[in-house]
Order: C-alpha cells, then structure tokens, then sequence
C-alpha cells in the first residue's frame, strides 16, 4: 500500500553487530565452541525511535516491530495497535515508538502513504537524548525482519560415494560449505560424520578438526539435516550396527552475488587460477567477509581489507562491504584493537579510504565519521612520546605469521598509522571539519618525517624493520619496504633502489604466506615488475593447483609434501584449505594486469593502463558503478569500453600507435594516452608490445 517504500529500521549498526554475534559463535571444534577472542558486542535490547509527520488529507499507517513495542501519538499511548494499521486524521503527529528484545535486534516497520519507515526517523537507547539517524540496509518485507538474515541454499549431490561396511565415503569434487543431508534413515542408534577438506581429514577421526554425531531413532523413509554449517569437501558418514542410510547430499549454503568481473588470457593455469580465487572468494563472501571456511569463520579486518579489494574486481558487492565494515567498528567505548590487533585498526582506516575511492559514496563515510574519529582517537591516545604507534599491554602486533621480530616502533606500523591519520583528515575536509583535518594533517605530516628520518638506511637502500627504545635495528624485511612501493613512501629515485635492495635481493628474507603475497606482487606491479609477477602467481597459486587444490589457502610452502600441507598451529588439520586471502589474484590481474582504477572517486574518470606482462593476450571486465569496463589486448591491439563517465586509456608502445575513435597523446618516450570521452564506445588502439610489459 501506498507510493512510498518501507523499511525495516534499527538503531545503527546494531543489525551488522548483532549478526556477527551470530555468526561467529557458530565456530567450534571437535565439538567445542570456540568464542572470539575480543569483546563481542551485541545489540541495544531496547530503544526508542521518533519521528513527526503532517498529513494533509489523513491517511491510515500499519505498524510492526520485532520485540514487544509501545507507541505513543502526542504523548498518547493507545490501548491497543489494530493489524489494519491506525487512521490518522488531517495534521501534525509526534510518534514515539519503543521497541525491546533481548535476543534479537529491535527494529519497526511502518507504513503508510506518506509515512514510512526509512532513515528520516530517529532513534535512540535512551529516553529524551542521544537521538541518531536510524540504521536500515533495503529489508522492505513486512514480514521479514532484519534478524530473519538468512543466506540462500541449493541441494548438491556428490560427484563420487563409496560405500563400506556401516559406512559412506563421499567427494562433492571441490571446497563446499553448507549442510549435510541424510536420506533414507533407519533404525536406532548412533551416526557419525567427519568431514574433511582434505581426503586424509575426512579418514582420520582422531585428528579432524570438525565432525557430527548424531542419535537417531527413525521409521524407514525419514530424513535429518545435521544442525551445524561446515565447509568440506570430503564426508566419511559411519553409523551402529541397526541403523542404516540410503544416501546423502549436501545443502550447500551460500550468499548469491553477480560475477560482474572476468579474466581471461593464453596462459591456460592462470585461467584456472583466476577461476579457483573467484570461486574462494565467493565461498568466504557470506554474512560478511569471512576468513575462512573451516576456522574461524571470524571477521578479521585485516582479511576483510583484501577481501573488500578483490571484491571490487569480482563482484562489487557494497552491501556486503558495509556489513562488513560497520560490524568489526563494533559499539563505544573503544577498549582494544580491532580484533585486539594494532595493524588491523589501522586496515580498517583503509577500507573506509577504498571504499570512498571505488564507490564515490560519501553518505556511509558521513555516517561511519563518529566511530571513525572514536577509534582514531583511542589509537592516537596509545602512541609514544613521538607520536608512534607501538604494541602495549593487550595489543597483538600480527604484521604476518612470519618469524620476525615485533617488539618497538616498527616501521610497517608507523607507515599504516600515517595512512590513517591521512585517512581520517581527507574525510574531515570532505565533511567540513575543519579543525579535525588541521589537527590530523599536521599528526601525519610529523609521522611522515619520523618515517624517512628514522626509518630510512641510505646505506642499505631501504627502510628498516624496526627501533626498540631508541635503539635502531637495522635488519631489512620486505614488509615496510613494499608498502612503502604501495601506498607514497618513497620518490622514483628510491623507488628503484629499493626494487633492486629489497624487493629483487634474494638475500631479504622471503614472503610465504598469500596474505602478504597480496601486498608483495602489488609492489612488484607498481614498479613495473608484471612479468615477475606472472611468473610468481603461476607459481605459487599454480602450485597449489598441482597439489589439487580446488580453492586456495591460509599458506602454502613449495617446498612441502602435500600431507605436510595440512598442519598448522600445532594441528595435524589446523590450515585452512579455503582462505579469502588466498584469492588475491583477482586483484592483480584486475588492478594490474586489466589495469583499470578509479582516478575520482566513483569511477568519475576511469584510469586504464593495461599491461601483459609476458601474456600473449588477454581479456576482462572490471566492475564499477554504472556498470563495467571490459578490455582485449594482445601484442598488436588493445579494444576499450567504458560505461559511463570519462576515461583515459595508457599503454606503451615501441612505435608509434594509431586509433580509431580517439585522439592519441605521447605523454613521454613510448608511454601514450588516449582520452575515452563516449560511454559505451569500442575504441581500438594498434601498436606495439614492450618486450616483457
């Protein structure tokens, strides 16, 4: 009824917070739950949300709640709220309407024909102060409220089942999650499931990391869902003599998004491996951006902020991102870290930053602000005395799971703190806040200097690792080093020494865990290193893939068997076998390899600068707002097309090019631009492939 659209509404963030509270507690192992390891917030369990509307010719609302709810029209309770709705008669109303619930999230759904409920409403978790603009995310079923969140789920059989005595041993042919089904049950007794992501997993109960024990007592024909969601591939299904079991499936449980992204090239295994980490990210694009499937299934920011980035080139799907990042803020006061670790309240700085810049949307930073400034202010109240970021008391300093030292001022630390001090200034001038941005501008700028002057050797051509009570340790890793390549540490003069120092020196001790890798290859492709790049995806994500991984990993070691493979933090299972940021190449070959980035917020202007890197050819697209960018380029020809807005195309070539439907520019020796001012227009470039580029 009515023009008007309602929606569900809920004090701010409460919906994202309550369900990672959900979700996260579904972690256990062997049996055991396993909590967070941070302060887990819930819900308010009560509020009060407010609004005044003037009808003009009288109209009837309808209003519903999730939790027990009590309205009041000028200050008037009535006695009762009929299903049909209330008739309001011509003129001004104040509505105040509180709604309570312990376990779930309080939340109203009005409707009317003018009146509706949506983010013109105001709420609060107390009685006359504290009022905020009311949370929504598009829920405009009256009959599904936001704690009703479910993800979809499809029947999936097994491609392969071997039968055994009391037994069923099934593959469903790669990575999955979701629930088993049991078909067919008969008889009395006890059913047992272990599942695997691995063979070996699946066939050894002493050691799996996840299993499922069931009683059951059934007339032939009956079936049972087992109650837990668990990632496997592989199932052992084993049950008591007097029970038996025709068969079983799988209720695969997924979130469905758009596969808006493609990459396609010559080189066969980098297919396979584009397809492998779409398909990884996916399987961690749930609720929110999950780590992993089998553990933790926690929302890590420093996970998260990959996976916000290879989202971009894949699916652009903002919703998810914001659940996301609205979650791991969590509610006031601040009294740790973002997962209680430094560098990921730092990451989450940096999401807010590229989400800005992919999207353009600065309504959510708008409404991010507060918490931004609370936790920016809790960080800066744990610097030293010059203005550095260090661990204390509570803190984990993760950097990487590599065997380095993490005591001090580390320099990657400081770089990812100056980001956010940057960070938080820009959206302060965006949202006219002008004393904020001069206080933060000038913290960052003093940052900036410690960095150079403390941190860098010109001995060694490099920044170092770290300072411990003004002592300096002049040990090298490539950890301050590549981020100082990606994010403007460094002028073009050391951007190559440090190429050549660090990042080429086989003498620095190397990355080996794809969550850094993420940062590495970006590095090398900023400084040109593509075809280093290629051979290194192929590599190492190609290597797994010889191993007859259908989805990627937390770590992978060359140098490994495959059974060594498995084990991590002290368990023979303990790795997980599909890890989000195991799916960085579809940020590489997006970002990188297509080359497209937004240069306004938006994709406003489009920057494209496309680059083989030893491929013979290749072609994508990569989403942005209005729709998406696709790319052909092989050794002689590049073909263009955006969807909206301006673009520029930069390529290089060693002659001079030509093309049609655009005017070309040399902007210096072998490197051309052309100007994409027609949306939706093909433009095609010929030229003449840099060996190696």
């Amino acid at each position: 009824m009515g023009d008007k659209q309602a929606q569900w509404i809920w004090y701010p963030g409460d919906f994202e917070i309550w369900l990672r509270r959900e979700v996260e507690f579904r972690r256990d192992e062997r049996g055991v739950i396993v909590p967070p390891i941070w302060r887990v917030d819930g819900p308010y369990t009560s509020v009060r949300f407010r609004k005044t509307f003037v009808t003009d010719t009288g109209e009837t609302v309808k209003f519903s709640a999730d939790g027990a709810m009590r309205l009041q029209v000028n200050g008037a309770t009535p006695d009762r709220i009929p299903e049909e709705g209330i008739w309001f008669g011509k003129g001004e109303y104040a509505l105040t309407v509180e709604v309570h619930h312990l376990t779930r999230v309080p939340s109203l759904f009005v409707q009317g024909e003018t009146l509706v409920s949506d983010d013109s409403w105001e709420v609060s978790q107390l009685f006359f102060s504290g009022f905020v603009k009311a949370g929504k995310a598009g829920f405009t079923d009256a009959a599904v409220p936001p704690s009703d969140f479910r993800l979809e789920t499809m029947p999936i059989e097994p491609v392969k089942i071997e039968p055994g005595d009391r037994s069923l041993f099934l593959d469903f042919g790669r990575q999955t999650f979701g629930y088993m089904q049991l078909h067919d049950i008969e008889g009395e007794g006890k059913i047992r499931l272990v599942y695997g992501e691995s063979e070996e997993e699946a066939n050894d109960f002493e050691n799996c990391e996840t299993f499922d024990e069931l009683v059951i007592s059934s007339k032939k024909g009956q079936e049972a869902i087992v109650q837990h969601s668990r990632a496997l591939r592989y199932v052992r299904i084993s049950w008591e003599e007097g029970v038996s079991i025709d068969r079983a499936s799988l209720l695969y449980e997924y979130l469905p998004v758009e596969y808006r992204g493609s990459f396609r090239c010559s080189n066969d295994t980098m297919n396979r491996i584009w397809d492998v980490a779409a398909y990884t990210l996916h399987l961690n694009t749930r609720e929110f951006f999950l780590d992993g499937l089998k553990r933790d299934r926690w929302v890590w920011s420093g996970d998260a902020y990959q996976s916000y980035l290879m989202n971009y080139y894949l699916f652009f799907d903002l919703p998810t991102t914001r659940r996301t990042i609205v979650a791991l803020r969590g509610k006031d006061p601040v009294d740790h870290h973002l997962n209680t670790i430094l560098d990921y309240s730092l990451y989450w700085f940096m999401g807010l930053k590229d989400y800005y810049l992919y999207t353009g949307d600065l309504s959510f930073i708008r409404e991010q602000y507060g918490r931004m400034i609370g936790l920016m202010d809790y960080c800066i109240n744990r610097t030293n005395a010059d203005g550095m970021l260090e661990g204390q008391p509570g803190d984990w300093v993760f950097v990487d799971w590599a065997d380095i030292e993490k005591e001090g001022e580390l320099a990657f630390e400081q770089m990812l703190f100056c980001l956010s001090l940057e960070t938080v200034s820009m959206f302060a001038e965006l949202l006219g806040e002008a004393e904020t941005v001069v206080r933060y501008h000038f913290m960052a700028g003093q940052l900036r200097g410690h960095i150079q002057n403390i941190f860098w050797d010109e001995e060694q051509e490099a920044y170092i690792h770290r300072r411990v009570n003004g002592a300096i340790d002049s040990s090298v890793t490539r950890h301050p080093n590549m981020m100082a390549l990606l994010f403007g540490f460094l002028d073009p003069t050391k951007k190559k020494t440090v190429k050549r120092s660090v990042m080429l020196n086989p003498a620095v001790p190397a990355i080996t865990t794809p969550y850094m890798r993420f940062y590495e290859l970006a590095a090398m492709c900023e400084i040109g290193e593509h075809a280093y790049v290629l051979d290194e995806m192929l590599g190492y994500w190609g290597g797994m893939l010889e191993l007859g991984a259908t989805s990627f990993w937390e770590e992978y070691d060359p140098h490994a068997t495959l059974s060594e493979q498995y084990a991590m933090y002290g368990r023979k299972y303990g790795k997980s076998l599909c890890h989000a940021w195991g799916a960085s190449p579809l940020y590489l070959t997006g970002k990188y390899f297509l080359g497209v980035t937004p240069a306004k917020p938006g994709y406003e202007e489009i920057l494209i600068r496309p680059a083989l890197g030893g491929l013979e050819w290749m072609e994508g697209k990569v989403p942005v707002p209005a729709g998406e960018v696709a790319l052909y380029m092989d050794t002689t020809t590049i073909r263009v097309s955006v969807p909206a807005g301006t673009g520029r195309l930069q390529f290089r070539s060693g002659r001079s090019p030509e093309s049609i439907g655009g005017v070309l520019y040399r902007l210096e020796p072998n490197l051309y631009e052309l100007r994409l001012d027609k949306p939706g227009h093909e433009y095609v470039v010929y030229y003449a492939a840099e060996e190696n580029r």
